[in-house]
């Protein structure tokens, strides 16, 4: 790589670019603040779900690859070993009494809903506030925006 970063990839500074989501007539910055605190909050939730869909997912997996390993252990002649493992582990609740769609399906309707509906509710309540105004105007001041 001959040329500077600069040549290469241009400025970062966009001072000729607007606001994407402007802030309610009125709202201060303290508003403006906590409600960028709450969406941060929220992609945190969002986040921890996506955690909570791979649990799930990997779990699901395991539970496929368990019965295959136990199919083969019966083929190669363990039938009694193989019967344990299937006794004691394919199908077995990951919670007591339920198996991780259940946990997923609880979380979605109890937790995330809740929190995704009332960070909306929230936003309303401020004006129509937009989301990411916080980060709006950080993305506007660092690229060199008033």
């Amino acid at each position: 790589m001959n040329d500077s970063p600069l040549q290469t990839y241009g400025p970062a500074k966009r001072p000729d670019r607007l606001v994407e989501h402007e802030r309610p007539a009125g709202m201060d910055d303290e508003t403006v603040a906590a409600l960028g605190k709450v969406s941060e909050a929220l992609e945190t939730v969002e986040l921890a779900r996506g955690f909570l869909y791979a649990f799930h997912r990997l779990s699901g997996t395991a539970d496929r690859t368990l019965s295959e390993g136990v199919e083969q252990l019966r083929s190669a002649g363990h039938a009694e070993l193989a019967d344990e493992l299937e006794t004691v582990l394919v199908g077995r609740d990951v919670i007591e009494g339920m198996w991780t769609f259940q946990v997923v399906e609880s979380y979605d309707a109890n937790y995330y809903a809740a929190f995704r509906d009332t960070e909306r509710w929230l936003r309303r309540q401020c004006g129509d506030a937009e989301p990411h105004i916080f980060e709006a105007e950080m993305k506007h001041r660092e690229q060199g925006g008033e």
